[in-house]
């Protein structure tokens, strides 16, 4: 059999294997998590694009990580089916793709509202309109670009058989456990792709919220003091959230917990941070709060008016 021969033309998906009545509760869970996911992105999308006062870099990048969530969460929707292999290594790029971005988003976006409160005066000279879109198109095609080499990576293996994924969608560890060959590389490329992409963001995004915050201790009004350090606050619980499930799944030692287990937490990870960054990085805020009044009375007014 020749090294680079593939033999297997699809894969079998899992899912859980949990209990039927588990199953019923995941499956409430997260169709619940789904739905707020595609809703309230959906309604950032929606509010950002149809109000002038919300044209600003800081939901410029919002925007884009609100597609990025939708794309994210629709990509891994638990599901237990066949799926061809062409299929399978689509799935695996499109989820490292938008995971990758959307480390790289949380980056520009710490460092957005570094400049904004540490350099308020020089704000619209540092992020310019020109800086901001080479930034968002930089942050899109270096996680395509990387993506790619993980699955270029993949397709040099022989996949002879079994081709049960223990799954619910191709996740890049569980392919890489049904290949017939030594798969040291692509370890070794992970491994060091997660440095890059995620200890090293972290630390950047570290870096701009240390500096917020020294700044913040300088603010003589106790109010816009409490405010600043709650905005930070749930920025930075979103933040480790998301980067620490990911560190914790790709860097880890190889965990003593069930399968099953883990399957849960990736679906945590992949459902409910994609739904708390509306939340958090916009809903809280009054400037989105104000866009939505405003959008609700428009529509109540036009629906008056044909009445």
């Amino acid at each position: 059999m020749e090294g680079n021969q593939t033999m297997v033309k699809e894969f079998i998906l899992l899912g859980f294997g949990l209990g039927p009545r588990i199953h019923m509760v995941l499956f409430g869970l997260f169709s619940l998590f789904y739905t707020f996911t595609l809703l309230g992105n959906g309604v950032i999308l929606g509010l950002i694009s149809l109000d002038s006062r919300l044209h600003s870099p800081m939901y410029f990048f919002l925007s884009h990580l609100a597609i990025v969530d939708i794309a994210y969460a629709c990509n891994t929707v638990p599901q237990m089916l066949p799926i061809s292999f062409a299929g399978c290594l689509t799935q695996t790029f499109l989820f490292l793709s938008f995971a990758h971005t959307e480390c790289l988003l949380l980056v520009v976006m710490s460092y957005d509202r570094y400049v904004a409160i540490c350099h308020p005066l020089r704000y619209s000279v540092i992020m310019s309109w020109r800086v901001c879109i080479v930034l968002a198109i930089t942050s899109w095609v270096f996680s395509f670009l990387l993506a790619l080499v993980h699955v270029v990576l993949i397709l040099r293996l022989p996949f002879c058989g079994p081709h049960e994924i223990n799954h619910f969608f191709c996740e890049i560890l569980s392919v890489l456990k049904l290949a017939c060959a030594d798969t040291r590389l692509n370890q070794v490329i992970i491994f060091a792709a997660c440095v890059f992409i995620l200890v090293g963001p972290l630390c950047l995004v570290l870096v701009s919220y240390s500096r917020i915050l020294l700044a913040i201790l300088s603010i003589q009004a106790g109010e816009g003091r409490r405010k600043a350090f709650s905005t930070c606050s749930s920025h930075l619980c979103v933040v480790g959230l998301f980067f620490g499930s990911a560190i914790v799944m790709y860097m880890a030692p190889k965990s003593r917990h069930p399968e099953e287990q883990q399957k849960v937490l990736f679906l945590f990870y992949s459902f409910f941070n994609p739904m708390l960054n509306p939340l958090i990085y916009s809903l809280r805020n009054s400037e989105v709060k104000g866009a939505l009044r405003r959008a609700l009375c428009k529509e109540s007014h036009s629906q008056l008016g044909d009445m």
